[in-house]
C-alpha cells in the first residue's frame, strides 16, 4: 500500500466505513420487525438502538477528523454517501412497511441527493460550507426517522404524533435548506465571474 493510499486510511474513516457496513444490517432488523399487526417490537427497537449508534457514528467520525487533523479527500467522500445510505436506507423501508409515505421519502431524498452531487461537482471551489439550517435539518430528520423506526404501534399515541410534528419539521427544512444551498452556490458562482470580469 503506497504512502498516499495509507494517508488516506485513518480511525475517522474507519468509523465511516463501519457507519456504512452497518446499513444493510439495519434494514435487516427494520425488515424484521415488521409492521402493523406484525410488528414485532423487540427486532424494532433493535432497528432503532443500531439507528442510533450509527447516526453517533456520523458526529464522532467528524469530531475526530477536525481534532486530529485526519480530514482527508477519502473521508469527504465517504462521509456523505454514509450519511445518505442511513437516511435513505432508513426512509426508504419505513416506506415499504407502509410506516412512511413514500412521498415524504421522495421529497427529502431528492434534496438529499441533489444536494450531494452539487457539493461534489463544487468541491473543488470549496463553495459553501454546510450552513447552520442545514446543521439542524441534519439533526431533526434523525430525530423524526429515529421516531418512526421505534415500535410506535406498540407506544402511547402521543409518540406517534411527536414522531410526525418532527417529521413536518424536518421536511419543511429540508426544502427551506435546500432552496439556499442552491441560491448559495449561484450568487458564489455569479460572484467569481463578477471577479473574474
Amino acid at each position: 500500500m503506497s504512502n498516499s493510499v495509507r494517508a488516506q486510511w485513518n480511525v475517522a474513516n474507519a468509523i465511516t466505513v463501519v457507519r456504512i457496513l452497518l446499513v444493510p444490517v439495519f434494514v435487516l432488523l427494520l425488515v424484521t420487525g415488521g409492521s402493523g399487526a406484525d410488528e414485532r417490537p423487540g427486532w424494532r427497537w433493535a432497528a432503532f438502538a443500531l439507528f442510533g449508534v450509527a447516526a453517533l457514528t456520523d458526529r464522532v467520525d467528524g469530531q475526530i477528523a477536525r481534532a486530529r487533523g485526519l480530514v482527508t479527500e477519502l473521508g469527504k467522500l465517504l462521509d456523505p454517501i454514509a450519511d445518505k445510505a442511513l437516511m435513505g436506507g432508513a426512509l426508504v423501508t419505513l416506506s415499504v412497511l407502509g410506516d412512511v409515505p413514500w412521498w415524504v421519502t421522495v421529497v427529502i431524498l431528492v434534496r438529499e441527493v441533489g444536494i450531494t452531487v452539487m457539493r461534489f461537482v463544487v468541491i473543488d471551489e470549496g463553495v459553501i460550507p454546510a450552513s447552520r439550517g442545514g446543521k439542524i435539518k441534519t439533526f431533526v430528520q434523525t430525530v423524526a426517522i429515529g421516531l418512526f423506526v421505534a415500535p410506535l404501534d406498540h407506544l402511547p399515541y402521543a409518540v406517534t404524533v411527536v414522531a410526525w410534528c418532527f417529521m413536518v419539521v424536518a421536511l419543511v427544512l429540508t426544502v427551506v435548506t435546500g432552496v439556499d444551498y442552491v441560491a448559495g452556490v449561484r450568487r458564489a458562482h455569479r460572484d467569481a465571474r463578477g471577479s473574474a470580469v
